[in-house]
């Protein structure tokens, strides 16, 4: 099982790699290798996104439930040491 911690930097790095992806398919949009590999890495970000929200709640303002709704404010804030991490 995946501690918060790993989930963050996995999903840090996941949307990291998809940003930097999008880049280069912009300018190279024949490239079904790198197409191919955007997917898959678009897939598996989603899917841990949905693992840490289901786990430990929202992770932005735009997907919460109600049942959990606003329990973000009890979190360490971004300013926190315990919030931050070394990637």
């Amino acid at each position: 099982m995946i501690n918060r911690d790993e989930a963050l930097r996995k999903l840090s790095s996941l949307d990291f790699m998809l940003m930097d992806l999008g880049l280069y398919l912009n300018t190279h949009n024949n490239d079904t290798v790198a197409l191919h590999i955007y997917q898959k890495i678009s897939k598996d970000a989603e899917e841990l996104r949905q693992h840490y929200e289901n786990t430990f709640g929202a992770l932005n303002s735009r997907s919460y439930d109600e049942a959990s709704c606003w329990h973000w404010i009890n979190e360490p804030w971004p300013w926190e040491r315990e919030h931050n991490y070394s990637i």
